[in-house]
């Protein structure tokens, strides 16, 4: 029943961003101001059908300006929802894995979407804590001959807002060394080099990437249906040839949650997305997450479980040679 209020509230009541709620303001102390000058004008002449009309007028005025408030301030509610839903969820992932260490340097991979955006404030407020104490910095990685565009200016004041230095970089691939690997792939892996020695310039000690959990739920679909192999993205990786780990802190919280919370903080989209971005498999998996979803609204924390759930023995095992 919660859950249907709470759907129906949101229904009722748009998001409503800083600048529609500044115009709207204003317009309505506008039209406020018109009608008290009305009212005066039509006081002064003992004109009883203006007055009328201008009492009228000024009462609509307020209580749209009251409504319009009210409005507001349930946008704020489910503003401060929202960030404790993930921040619940960012921190048991942190504790669980054991995802920070005292005295690390965090270097985020800031690919300029909404994950990667959600994790510089997370990280951020998160480094403020006493313990463990740790640094942050941000990164972009451009691909030079991959035609997708971000903001690079709106991603380094973003970054700087919560006191993270920010760094851009570029790199870039020839597609033709292994036919075999989609751009994807090569694109990542590219850019993956290129944190990496970057990581090493700066002193880092962890690589933090924005992976949700919808993406580590995909990748153990995709490992399962194209690989044969039950893996997936863990939310921390040692990497023993850069001496680096990755980590990613958003491991638990799901995509929906994400979107919500940039549609909430009016995070602003990438210039030109990757024109690849609709024909990987990954793109297609989701849709069989949402099937499964469908046959199951569990099905994501059932899928999770499993992971750290192997009854070996109901399992095939090969006889020894």
């Amino acid at each position: 029943e919660a859950d249907i209020w709470r759907e129906g509230r949101r229904k009722q009541y748009h998001y409503l961003s800083i600048s529609e709620a500044v115009l709207q303001v204003f317009t309505g102390l506008i039209y406020i101001y018109v009608c008290l000058k009305a009212l005066g004008g039509a006081f002064g002449l003992g004109n009883i059908a203006q007055y009328v009309a201008a009492v009228t007028g000024l009462s609509a005025g307020i209580r749209g300006l009251i409504s319009l408030i009210g409005e507001l301030r349930i946008n704020n509610i489910y503003m401060e929802k929202t960030i404790y839903k993930i921040g619940k969820k960012f921190r048991k992932a942190m504790k669980d894995y054991g995802l920070i260490d005292d005295g690390d340097k965090v270097l985020i991979g800031l690919s300029g979407g909404k994950d990667s955006l959600a994790l510089v404030e997370f990280l951020a407020e998160r480094s403020r804590v006493f313990k463990p104490r740790f640094s942050v910095v941000a990164a972009h990685v451009s691909m030079e001959n991959i035609p997708y565009q971000a903001d690079i200016e709106y991603l380094k004041n973003y970054c700087e807002s919560f006191g993270v230095p920010f760094y851009h970089v570029t790199t870039s691939f020839d597609p033709s060394t292994d036919k075999r690997k989609s751009p994807c792939f090569l694109c990542s892996w590219n850019r993956r080099k290129k944190l990496f020695d970057l990581a090493k310039e700066l002193g880092c000690t962890k690589i933090a990437l924005g992976h949700h959990q919808d993406d580590i739920l995909a990748t153990l679909l995709m490992n399962l249906t194209f690989q044969g192999a039950f893996a997936t993205m863990p939310p921390r990786l040692y990497m023993n040839k850069v001496d680096v780990d990755i980590i990613r802190p958003l491991c638990l919280v799901p995509e929906a949650d994400i979107v919500e919370y940039a549609k909430l903080r009016e995070l602003k989209k990438q210039i030109k997305n990757c024109p690849y971005e609709q024909d990987s498999n990954r793109h297609d998996m989701q849709k069989v997450m949402d099937l499964l979803e469908k046959m199951n609204p569990e099905a994501r924390h059932s899928l999770w479980g499993a992971m750290t759930n192997i009854q070996s023995d109901y399992l095939p095992i090969l006889k020894d040679e």
